[in-house]
């Protein structure tokens, strides 16, 4: 099932003076077709699976697929007008076969048989997306492609495909339609949110003097894992950036008394990512890493107030800059202070709490908002939640406290 909301698409393309998007990244094919791109899609290369999304709402989705990928995504969304081409791995339906004779008659039968290339033919693709674009009125259209994506060489090999396509830059328009979140995507950013935060709490019980970073690493993903196998979803993933101790760098450190313990961890649920932080120790930390702590908590709170539908995310940045600077940080800066979530290729989104940046805040986002020092010499603080944006204001999918927490006395 698409996440896309066809008619603000729609709204979107017109607005952009487009007649339709073609997508090419996987995580973006993955939101606009709802099923997996496909494996051909390792190489970081533009073709082996391609989404056309027409500006006209009334009009069916299409995509251009692997053979191999094309069952799951059949199941997954029928209704999307697929074609398909070879990829290298060979792939035979086996019912009723048993003997080797019967297994070269059933290739001759069922037509997969026969020559396929290295990796993927981007000839080939290119060829079925011009008969999809053709077939529907828009071979001579104005059409918006993935370009933050597609490499040049892909790109210039399209346009020279298809040249009869006004092509331009898509990207806008995507990054719009996915900053807005579908009740399914929430839905997986919650469970996502939920099973992270399970593995934080399992961590934060491993943490006694002499535990090495890994172990809490470990541990983290290990309570993620149960709590989704408990609560009947499963992980697509999980990540986690911990430090120990003063050294920021150092992967072996083991927990000492007092040592900041910071743990920016997430869980991915069908490729949709969480991402919080908490910060710990076992024993009093310094009085100066719990005045700078102190600042960041005031921020985040300042933070949280801005964290509203028609405020700007720009706003919600001098917000917290403004607050640390009160607090004595005369010198500190931030690039952002969080950012949107979903299934991107990496953990964070645009948009950005960054400075002026004039997006406005909208119910149905899913935001990170976070406060971080990092300090080498003293070590890792940070502050981050997850939030659901609402028609009043923000709702946090985590429920830990955010205050730095002193495990020795738990």
């Amino acid at each position: 099932m698409s996440d896309i909301d066809r008619p603000r698409a729609e709204k979107l393309m017109q607005d952009a003076g487009l007649d339709a998007l073609v997508i090419f990244q996987p995580e973006a094919f993955r939101y606009a077709m709802g099923a997996p791109a496909g494996v051909a899609t390792m190489w970081g290369r533009a073709g082996s699976a391609i989404a056309l999304v027409p500006a006209d709402a009334s009009a069916g989705l299409a995509a251009v697929v692997s053979d191999h990928a094309a069952g799951i995504i059949r199941k997954a969304a029928p209704q999307v007008d697929l074609r398909t081409h070879r990829i290298w791995i060979d792939m035979l339906d086996m019912s009723g076969v048993e003997t080797l004779n019967q297994i070269n008659g059933a290739y001759q039968v069922t037509g997969v048989g026969g020559p396929r290339p290295e990796t993927f033919d981007r000839a080939v693709c290119f060829g079925l997306l011009g008969d999809l674009l053709k077939e529907r009125g828009l071979d001579r259209a104005s059409i918006g492609a993935d370009l933050e994506f597609i490499p040049a060489a892909d790109f210039e090999a399209l346009k020279q495909a298809l040249p009869g396509v006004t092509w331009s830059d898509g990207s806008p328009v995507l990054r719009l339609l996915r900053m807005i979140k579908s009740p399914r995507e929430i839905e997986l950013l919650r469970r996502a949110a939920r099973a992270a935060e399970a593995g934080l709490m399992r961590m934060a019980t491993t943490v006694k003097p002499g535990v090495p970073l890994a172990a809490l690493s470990a541990a983290c993903k290990d309570g993620a894992q149960a709590f989704a196998a408990e609560s009947g979803f499963a992980l697509s993933g999980h990540w986690d950036f911990v430090s120990v101790g003063t050294d920021l760098s150092d992967m072996s450190a083991m927990v000492t008394h007092g040592a900041l313990i910071k743990a920016d961890v997430g869980a991915l649920v069908d490729g949709y990512s969480s991402d919080g932080a908490r910060t710990f120790t076992h024993g009093p930390a310094s009085a100066l890493a719990s005045e700078i702590f102190k600042a960041l908590e005031n921020a985040f709170a300042v933070g949280l107030e801005q964290l509203r539908p028609g405020n700007t995310f720009g706003a919600v940045h001098a917000a917290m800059l403004g607050s640390m600077r009160k607090d004595g940080f005369a010198n500190y800066y931030r690039g952002h202070f969080g950012h949107s979530v979903g299934g991107g290729v990496g953990i964070e989104e645009w948009p950005f709490f960054s400075t002026d940046n004039p997006e406005i805040i909208q119910a149905d986002m899913v935001v990170a908002l976070e406060a971080p020092f990092y300090g080498q010499g003293l070590g890792a603080l940070m502050i981050e939640d997850q939030f659901l944006i609402t028609g009043t204001g923000p709702e946090c999918m985590t429920t830990l406290p955010r205050t730095l927490r002193d495990l020795s006395m738990e």
